[in-house]
């Protein structure tokens, strides 16, 4: 399993938005996160993508790729996030100041790829998007789709093991959020990669391997 999680809660103040989630996910799957406003897709999407952390029970535990992240360090976690995990939002989040293959190559540096290496890496990738042309534009003159595109790309180049993406197509029109979803699968099959996806969009959750319909902070489906 390359992902598991067992009794997760969690509470902001008064408030439990999650009520003991168990989830797993298996290698190559495309998973959707369904269900309505309010329901705790995206703070169940920020927990098992290490971004914040469950409510510290006894019975808690979160393995990804057999590591147990609750018995890990926040150095450790931020560093197995950068190698293992990819991450595309609604607004793409790319740094306005930046190329295309600057932002695109941000992670890989991080992780300590030489500079040469991660642009090779990342010219690759914006070949594979059909966007090789915008290396050297800024977000801002890029279209929506191109924009989001570069996001994916970004996400891809430490080559994760799972993609994380909340509502990914949101902010696109139908066209363009139809050339995502078809970009998603094209990727599973290229990179061998997992996708757990927040959305509302229910064509793309129903061309999921796996839906979990989240209401009230627990799963119903």
């Amino acid at each position: 399993m390359l992902l598991r999680g067992r009794n997760i809660y969690k509470t902001y103040g008064q408030i439990r938005v999650l009520k003991g989630i168990n989830i797993d996910i298996s290698e190559k799957q495309i998973v959707s996160i369904a269900g309505p406003s309010g329901a705790g897709k995206t703070t169940l999407l920020h927990i098992i993508g290490t971004l914040e952390g469950a409510d510290k029970r006894d019975d808690y535990s979160l393995s990804i790729d057999n590591k147990l992240i609750n018995d890990c360090s926040s150095k450790q976690i931020a560093q197995f996030r950068n190698q293992t995990l990819g991450f595309v939002f609604q607004f793409h989040g790319l740094l306005p100041e930046f190329t295309a293959l600057e932002n695109i190559c941000l992670p890989a540096r991080i992780r300590g790829i030489s500079k040469p290496k991660a642009r090779i890496l990342g010219l690759e990738l914006m070949s594979q998007m059909n966007i090789a042309d915008k290396a050297n534009k800024k977000p801002k003159t890029l279209s929506g789709g191109e924009q989001q595109r570069v996001a994916v790309a970004r996400a891809l180049i430490n080559n994760p093991k799972i993609v994380l993406a909340d509502e990914p197509t949101g902010n696109l029109d139908s066209d363009n959020a139809n050339m995502m979803h078809e970009l998603f699968f094209k990727i599973r099959d290229q990179f061998g990669c997992c996708f757990v996806i927040v959305t509302h969009n229910e064509t793309l959750a129903k061309r999921a391997d796996k839906i979990i319909l989240l209401k009230d902070g627990q799963i119903v489906k």
